[in-house]
């Protein structure tokens, strides 16, 4: 009997150790799943939180609204190219709704002699201010697009002096019937704003429209010395009256970068 009841002990205590070898053999398969599972909610996880980082091409509205240092994403229009230097590139664009100044963005030479005006670019950056002059900061990114636009220049002279006219910052613009004042040295401009500058250096000449009198700039790297406006401003006798065109700059106030001249 003894003997009976020990081999039916011997029996279940070899059926049990069977069990919990074939639990055992089960268990890697479960493992294995959940390490996968958590695997592809990780990729999931880092998917999402690239596409919430992602910032959507903006509106000049959106634009404009973003906070100063905030990252912008916007497609614009080349008007004019102010320089390039060290893979550098400052331009003057525009959209048909407003205008943004890029400063130093990151540019190829190759990529800058395809900057013709009118050419669409998708610019990447951060909105900053410097002086009062709303632009796209320095490393900014950017790339050629298929679409080409050319603004016309819109007359603001009735603007001057006005809040409205800083909503038209960097814009292509017109100013008529301006009369040219002293520019401070006794005569119609000088070189550097405060007149320490020789010629290839940016011109200052000062124009005044119903009493008031305002500084308007050529932008020496812009229309450099040899150009037609900076030889027409040169040429200039106080008590001209003149009619321009330029880039509505904006520096301690309105400071435009005058394109063009004519003496009526």
């Amino acid at each position: 009997m003894k003997k009976l009841i020990v081999m039916l002990l011997t029996g279940v205590l070899t059926f049990s150790m069977i069990a919990c070898g074939a639990k055992k053999e089960e268990q890697p398969p479960i493992k294995t799943t959940k390490k996968v599972e958590k695997k592809e909610e990780q990729v999931k996880t880092e998917e999402q939180t690239k596409k919430e980082n992602t910032v959507a091409v903006m509106s000049y509205a959106d634009y404009v609204a973003a906070e100063i240092d905030s990252e912008v994403l916007i497609e614009t229009y080349v008007q004019a190219k102010q320089s390039w230097w060290e893979n550098k590139a400052t331009l003057y664009t525009q959209d048909q709704d407003g205008a943004y100044f890029i400063y130093n963005a990151n540019c190829s030479e190759e990529d800058y002699k395809k900057l013709i005006q009118g050419t669409k670019i998708r610019v990447t950056g951060f909105k900053a201010e410097w002086s009062g002059e709303i632009e796209v900061a320095e490393g900014a990114k950017i790339e050629i697009l298929d679409g080409n636009y050319v603004a016309k220049a819109e007359d603001v002279t009735n603007l001057l002096g006005t809040d409205e006219l800083v909503k038209h910052q960097n814009e292509f613009v017109s100013f008529s019937q301006m009369t040219v004042e002293d520019a401070g040295n006794g005569a119609a401009y000088m070189y550097n704003w405060d007149g320490s500058g020789a010629d290839g250096n940016d011109l200052y000449f000062k124009v005044s429209k119903n009493g008031k009198t305002y500084t308007f700039t050529v932008e020496s790297y812009l229309c450099g010395a040899g150009t037609k406006v900076y030889e027409a401003v040169k040429a200039l006798k106080i008590g001209d009256t003149v009619d321009m065109e330029g880039f509505l700059y904006w520096y301690e106030g309105v400071n435009p970068h005058i394109t063009s001249i004519t003496v009526k």
